[in-house]
């Protein structure tokens, strides 16, 4: 191949590449459209609010998910934990998948599926805020803990796909985004969570 012809073959590459990025990014941006006008929004902003009220309470947050959804868990128990967007004390948010030791035990001893909902009955308390992701709403685990939080008393949310799957019946609120396809529904899950945490911090210090 002559240089030209590896020039020609390198930049049609690189459109192709930019091709798909262009797709994805109209992907990402058709699925917060479609999500902006859905009944997600007033569900997300009732969850903050719950949140907030637990939290005045003295409650606890719990976030839990599997694999991409178990580190977007992690991410927004931080988010709290730590902090949003300014310096202010830390939140009471807990992530279940964080506790390797408790996580293996628990799937060794009784079974995987058995994981959030055992850590939930030992942290949890009525009134406190379980939050499952899980991007098929099936995930047998996360449905499992919110079960459990639920007859707990514990406020139950599940952040998931338009399809609801299993989850969405066992819960208080299902925020169900407009997308069936995994990143973009991780992708607008984490817009909605940043942006509750961000009441959430608003709210609770005046900020």
């Amino acid at each position: 191949m002559t240089v030209t012809g590896r020039l020609d073959h390198a930049a049609d590459i690189q459109g192709t590449e930019a091709k798909l990025v262009r797709l994805r990014l109209e992907e990402a941006i058709s699925a917060k459209q479609e999500t902006l006008s859905s009944e997600c929004v007033p569900q997300a902003a009732d969850v903050a609010r719950r949140i907030v009220a637990c939290l005045q309470r003295g409650g606890k947050v719990f976030f839990f998910g599997n694999g991409g959804s178990s580190t977007d868990a992690q991410h927004l128990a931080a988010e709290l934990l730590g902090r949003f967007y300014v310096d202010r004390p830390g939140l009471p948010a807990i992530c279940l998948s964080d506790n390797m030791a408790a996580m293996t035990a628990i799937a060794n001893d009784y079974s995987y599926h058995d994981v959030f909902a055992r850590q939930l009955r030992g942290l949890g308390s009525p009134g406190d805020v379980a939050v499952g992701l899980t991007t098929s709403g099936n995930s047998t685990n996360v449905v499992a803990a919110l079960q459990a939080g639920r007859e707990m008393g514990l406020f139950t949310v599940a952040m998931t796909g338009s399809r609801g799957g299993l989850v969405e019946s066992v819960v208080d609120v299902c925020i169900k985004v407009a997308s069936d396809d995994t990143p973009r529904i991780q992708e607008v899950c984490m817009h909605l969570g940043h942006t509750i945490c961000e009441i959430v911090e608003s709210e609770l210090f005046g900020l």
